[in-house]
């Protein structure tokens, strides 16, 4: 009897481990409202809670109050306004027409607490817990880097939609802020992960998958369909492939097995490259082919699947 007990113990312990266990700690610090990526994103990650417990989303570069109420207005909407909101250093007064989605809107409101703050104080509290996305340009890393030098090590992993390793091209969420750039890409410690232009590129939303995601009809998929209709009129209101290159950032911890990844020396210069040093021993991993089909297919059954309301 005693065998069976144990054995019976034993099985619930392993079942607690590899099934039934905690979801995963995250924290998002995205630009929100400037390309349509980052909606996509917010999306994605609210439709994965079943994996992810989102600790909080932070805004970082340009009218980062405007980009705040974006992600409110979205959190109200679905339900989901538990999720804290934490707005980072406003870097710009850049206009936006996804910004109309959030103007005026004041039924939550974000956190007192800055975004660079709140990430110090986190990934301190949970130390080797809390993996951290980055999916836009990064003045919110050099102020928790001049805030705790080592607060970034602290984190489980970073994973950031970042650079441009494979065909040398300056890419947006490395020269909005060079210097941070430099500073955040300097200050890693072997804890972070890369997917650059070549992969997140790769994910083009055509018109058929939009008009799927419109056909859903949930306060998520309604929000993404307004946030594309606005974000078109940057294009004159004119149908524009949507390329969902943050999305891959989250893709790299919900579905590793469609990367390929390599260690690499990462750098970036003074004009914003990123370098890669054959040289120098390895500071990062970066993504270097993806499964698009099958990535496309997963990402579509998020949305899809997903039934959030206000209750």
């Amino acid at each position: 009897m005693k065998r069976i007990a144990s054995l019976i113990l034993f099985g619930l312990l392993v079942f607690n481990l590899g099934f039934g266990g905690e979801r995963q700690k995250i924290i998002l610090d995205c630009d929100l409202g400037g390309d349509i990526d980052d909606a996509f994103a917010v999306a994605m990650m609210l439709a994965a809670q079943d994996e992810f417990d989102i600790l909080g989303i932070c805004m970082d570069y340009g009218d980062t109050e405007a980009r705040g109420r974006i992600a409110l207005r979205m959190l109200y909407e679905t339900g989901m306004d538990h999720i804290p909101v934490y707005i980072g250093r406003k870097t710009g007064d850049g206009a936006s027409p996804q910004f109309e989605y959030g103007k005026g809107f004041k039924k939550i409101e974000s956190q007192e607490q800055s975004a660079a703050e709140f990430i110090v104080k986190t990934l301190n509290a949970y130390p080797g817990e809390v993996i951290l996305f980055t999916v836009g340009p990064v003045p919110n890393m050099k102020d928790i880097i001049e805030l705790d030098s080592k607060a970034l090590s602290h984190a489980k992993h970073i994973y950031s939609m970042f650079g441009d390793y494979h065909f040398g091209a300056l890419e947006w969420n490395v020269i909005g802020d060079i210097e941070a750039s430099q500073a955040f890409i300097s200050n890693i410690d072997n804890n972070i992960t890369l997917s650059g232009v070549k992969v997140a590129g790769a994910i083009k939303w055509n018109k058929e998958r939009c008009m799927q995601v419109e056909a859903r009809d949930t306060p998520l998929t309604d929000a993404l369909t307004e946030l594309l209709r606005l974000w078109e009129l940057n294009y004159s209101g004119e149908w524009h492939t949507p390329i969902l290159w943050d999305c891959t950032a989250l893709g790299l911890v919900l579905w590793p097995e469609l990367y390929e990844t390599r260690e690499v020396y990462m750098y970036v210069d003074d004009e914003g490259h990123t370098v890669i040093d054959e040289a120098r021993d390895p500071n990062c991993v970066i993504a270097t082919d993806i499964d698009v089909d099958e990535f496309s297919k997963r990402l579509m059954d998020l949305y899809v699947k997903q039934n959030f309301k206000r209750l």
